[in-house]
């Protein structure tokens, strides 16, 4: 089926932009924000544009992800979502959920992805994209052996670009029978805040891991110092 052209202005911004990599750079192919600007003139905050892109699937890599790349380029790596068609009712993460549902499993799961834990309108670390929640399909493996499909709160990044996980709850509440009294309380508390505070020895043992070898030797020194 052809394509709309991304130069019918009748079309929104992003939808035009969209095209317009599709078709004129490609997947694999390189843009620049400045050609971009040139190409649509009219239309303010581009990037922004692209931003839009990735929240709906698209990868669009800049010099972080791939190092071949100048510090102006970016790569078109995967086409996502086919934003430039209309949508009749909801997308299929949705289908069949009113909005008191959907309202209902944002509360219920706290307003964050329960894959990656970040929450509406926060900035990914590695890039500018900010996210947005969607409501996703999760199949769960129950107690009776029998599996059943659940709705969970996840960003438009995890659901699109990660592959479908399903949960075990079973073997997970199995694993409960493993734990002493001490850690049950403490997992008790976690679940019931729904956030794990990490301590300070946790914490030192993470910034230990994340040290070049060198450092790592004069910790280890340091440490040994302090035992005596």
């Amino acid at each position: 089926m052809a394509l709309p052209s991304w130069e019918d202005t009748n079309l929104g911004s992003m939808k035009r932009v969209a095209l317009w990599l599709a078709t004129a750079a490609g997947e694999g192919g390189i843009f620049t924000y400045a050609q971009l600007r040139d190409v649509f003139p009219g239309v303010a905050q581009i990037d922004r544009r692209v931003r839009d892109l990735r929240s709906r699937g698209w990868r669009i890599d800049t010099a972080r992800e791939d190092t071949r790349l100048g510090a102006n380029e970016l790569r078109l790596v995967a086409i996502g979502e086919a934003v430039w068609e209309d949508r009749k009712g909801p997308g299929k993460d949705t289908s069949g959920l009113t909005g008191t549902r959907r309202r209902d499993v944002l509360a219920k799961d706290g307003h964050i992805c329960r894959s990656c834990g970040i929450s509406p309108g926060e900035e990914y670390a590695e890039s500018y994209e900010r996210s947005q929640l969607d409501i996703a399909r999760r199949e769960v493996r129950l107690v009776d052996g029998t599996t059943a499909v659940e709705l969970i709160t996840e960003c438009r990044r995890c659901r699109v670009g990660a592959p479908r996980l399903e949960t075990d709850v079973a073997q997970t509440i199995a694993e409960i029978s493993h734990l002493g009294t001490m850690e049950l309380r403490m997992l008790s508390s976690w679940v019931d805040g729904d956030k794990r505070d990490f301590g300070k020895v946790e914490l030192l043992w993470a910034a230990y891991r994340t040290m070049p070898a060198d450092s790592r030797a004069r910790f280890r020194a340091a440490l040994e110092s302090s035992l005596g």
